[in-house]
């Protein structure tokens, strides 16, 4: 699976309330309207800027805070084909590979993009080639592998159980 896109870059620390604003994680919301407040309060522009295919390279400890599902998909709704960065809160990660949007830890690569580079994701491959260079980082298990060709930890148990 190989992703192209844009880079969106961000900092250190970007927590789920900054990804989705909590005022509206007990809303019903849809996909659209999610997405449409996703890091409003980061970057006002983000909801008008953002394009389908577009990647997010961050810093630290991306996804800190609490452990809401909106804020990995609010992103996922907004276009967001993947998310490179330092680190992840540990259950940000988990949301991410629940919800079939890719997170990679790989510093290197966050270090080397400038907003607005072109990049393209091998996921088999374990590459990420941008204009710096080509930056590897350990492949998915082929497990999860599968849960994102099948969008999400939901319908590749659904396909496992043949109800789809």
């Amino acid at each position: 699976m190989k992703l192209k896109g844009r880079v969106l870059k961000y900092g250190d620390d970007i927590n789920t309330d900054v990804i989705f604003p909590g005022r509206y994680t007990y809303k019903n919301l849809s996909p659209e309207e999610m997405a449409s407040h996703a890091m409003e309060d980061l970057d006002p522009d983000f909801s008008r800027k953002v394009k389908p295919g577009d990647i997010i390279f961050a810093g630290k400890n991306f996804g800190m805070g609490s452990s809401r599902e909106q804020a990995v998909l609010a992103l996922k709704y907004s276009g967001i084909a993947a998310i490179v960065a330092k680190s992840f809160a540990r259950i940000y990660y988990r949301n991410c590979i629940n919800a079939g949007l890719p997170a990679i830890e790989l510093p290197s690569a966050v270090e080397a993009v400038r907003e607005g580079d072109e990049v393209e994701i091998d996921l088999e491959g374990g590459r990420i080639i941008t204009p710096a260079g080509t930056f590897s980082f350990p492949p998915f298990p082929p497990r999860v592998r599968e849960i994102l060709t099948a969008g999400g930890l939901i319908p590749y148990t659904r396909k496992r159980l043949g109800l789809s």
